[in-house]
């Protein structure tokens, strides 16, 4: 109990850190001495790709040769559970640093910070902005350790934090398509004008953008994961053929999955509260209210409990399975959406189709559509083995053991996947 309290401590204090003080001036890392350029010629390369929204249970499908192979010849968990809030940025931030979204800070999707302002995914500045983004991600680590890496659009990669980013790396451009981001890693690994990456990840969004549109049990989806499973196979042959493919070690993950919501199910956020007695500060399916001063009782009358589509809570009193509801920027009261349903503005809904089904996440990370991918490939790991269900915690942890770097306070299990390891 001590040591964990430490750790927490530490993160929190990170966190606080950042928020408070204005953007490190300080340069990128990149430690090279002679002796570890020497060493990098000798260690395996850590890849590491992300699938957004790629549930657990679509791997035996049979709609993914080149994931499947990776499966084969490597390990596979019967899933990942994501941490709460299920949704993109929080989890991406959590595989990269082991700390929960309540620690690292990035709570939400959409959130509100007293001294930051207002934080939203389609916000380059505030998501260029280091001082959202606590903890320490495993590229930061191993810039300090003088491992020089690389980004292709992972959440957080395009900020300096504690003044350090990727070596290379590339914002996210939706217009970029699969195979072309295939080819820039690829062309990174060529390039002799720099040392070359020891750490790189990779991000996909095509899979979750087809379940959002046309929900997880669609052509579409299945169309996208086969898109995603094509470029991953292209990767696989240009490692090949570099001679590089044996001493990748190479791990594709998703953040969480995708659930099916018939388009009738929606909420509107404005019969849950009135916008003068509140500011809702998110929608979707995990729903923040900040009630307004002198709001505080009605709104809690209003909301706290159970409802047919959704439960509230105020955030002290959340499921403590969750580890959600210390962190200042989680509003006072949270409202989670049942399986299905979503909470949107009248407007937004609106714009939506008023029939057929789509889907969405950010439900309860307990929930089989929610489960998430893990699959292992390469030197350091078994092979054809099924991994126990883990929390995704739990990835940072083995990330800095194949790199060969300290970890920063976290709060993943480094015991859980030494079974993946040979």
């Amino acid at each position: 109990m001590t040591s964990i309290a430490l750790r927490l401590a530490s993160a929190c204090a990170a966190l606080l850190l950042g928020a408070c003080a204005s953007a490190p001036s300080s340069p990128t890392t990149k430690a090279t001495a002679p002796q570890a350029a020497s060493s990098q010629a000798q260690r395996p390369l850590l890849l590491l790709i992300s699938i957004d929204a790629l549930r657990a249970d679509m791997l035996d499908r049979g709609i993914a040769p080149n994931l499947s192979r990776l499966a084969r010849e490597g390990v596979r968990a019967q899933w990942m559970t994501p941490s709460y809030p299920s949704l993109t940025f929080p989890n991406h931030y959590t595989l990269v640093t082991g700390l929960r979204p309540d620690h690292h800070g990035i709570v939400h999707n959409s959130m509100n910070d007293p001294l930051l302002g207002t934080f939203r995914v389609s916000d380059r500045d505030a998501v260029g902005d280091g001082r959202w983004w606590g903890g320490e991600p495993i590229w930061v680590g191993a810039e300090k350790a003088g491992l020089p890496t690389a980004s292709w659009a992972w959440p957080g990669g395009e900020a300096a934090i504690q003044g350090v980013r990727p070596s290379r790396r590339q914002a996210f451009d939706k217009d970029v398509a699969p195979n072309a981001r295939v080819n820039q890693v690829l062309g990174w690994l060529d390039d002799r004008s720099a040392p070359q990456p020891q750490l790189l990840t990779l991000y996909f969004e095509q899979v979750d953008e087809a379940g959002h549109d046309f929900g997880p049990q669609s052509a579409q989806y299945a169309r996208a994961i086969e898109q995603v499973d094509a470029a991953i196979g292209r990767l696989l042959d240009g490692l090949a053929r570099r001679g590089q493919l044996d001493r990748t070690n190479l791990i594709v993950v998703s953040d969480h999955g995708m659930a099916t919501v018939p388009a009738q199910q929606v909420v509107i956020v404005e019969d849950m509260v009135s916008m003068q007695e509140a500011e809702v500060v998110s929608y979707g399916q995990s729903v923040g209210i900040a009630p307004r001063p002198g709001q505080e009782a009605r709104v809690e009358a209003k909301l706290l409990g159970a409802h047919p589509q959704y439960d509230c809570w105020r955030k002290a009193e959340l499921p403590a399975r969750w580890h959600y509801g210390s962190n200042p920027r989680v509003p006072p009261i949270v409202c989670q959406m049942h399986e299905g349903w979503d909470a949107l503005p009248a407007e937004r809904a609106a714009e939506k189709p008023q029939t057929g089904l789509r889907g969405s996440h950010g439900y309860d990370p307990a929930l089989p559509s929610m489960r998430a991918v893990f699959i292992a490939r390469g030197p350091a790991f078994r092979q054809g083995a099924t991994l126990a269900p883990f929390d995704n915690v739990d990835v940072y942890p083995l990330l800095t053991r194949l790199l060969g770097i300290p970890a920063a306070p976290n709060d993943g299990d480094p015991q859980a996947l030494l079974p993946a390891l040979r």
